[in-house]
């Protein structure tokens, strides 16, 4: 695993940890959920749905996948090796990264602006100055968007562990507020 893949997978423990009580439970999916449905209240109910799904799908997979002892907590040691692994989680990474672009379109016209990207990536729990590093690196356009594929990618990028390099590393640099 690269350098860069093992800080995100460290990066997103963190914030999926969203109670902070040291492990990932299906509280903190479901603190999470509402986090980012606050934070999406222009979309639909069929994005809103989708990325409810897209939660629910990634704490079921990592709760199969890895609790094995069946006491309901993904300890950090238990996630590493597991998140980056494509053919076990990907189909997961997937669902989740076209319900969290999708849901950034309230508007269908398959453009994501700043503001609503900011606020999305701050309900998930990332540093804001990095989440604009994020956008800036995803190019925006003249008018201040990225089109929804370019985020969903994106996402995808983020859980590869043999890619560096990528915009999502924006997200573990350490950046002054």
């Amino acid at each position: 695993m690269r350098d860069e893949a093992a800080k995100r997978v460290e990066l997103v423990f963190s914030l999926f940890d969203a109670n902070g009580n040291g492990v990932i439970d299906s509280g903190d999916f479901d603190l999470m959920t509402g986090r980012v449905l606050e934070a999406a209240v222009a979309s639909d109910d069929g994005a809103k749905a989708a990325i409810r799904a897209a939660f629910r799908r990634y704490w079921t997979t990592l709760a199969t996948e890895l609790d094995a002892n069946g006491d309901g907590v993904i300890t950090v040691d238990e996630f590493r090796p597991f998140v980056l692994d494509p053919e076990r989680f990907g189909p997961t990474i997937a669902e989740f990264a076209e319900a969290l672009s999708a849901l950034g379109d309230p508007d269908g016209d398959g453009l994501i602006e700043r503001s609503l990207f900011v606020s999305l990536m701050t309900a998930i729990g990332f540093e804001e100055a990095n989440i604009h590093a994020l956008f800036d690196a995803f190019g925006p356009d003249a008018e201040d968007r990225i089109t929804v594929a370019t985020w969903a990618a994106g996402i995808k990028d983020y859980y590869a562990p043999d890619m560096a390099g990528i915009p999502g590393d924006q997200l573990v640099a350490a950046r002054a507020a």
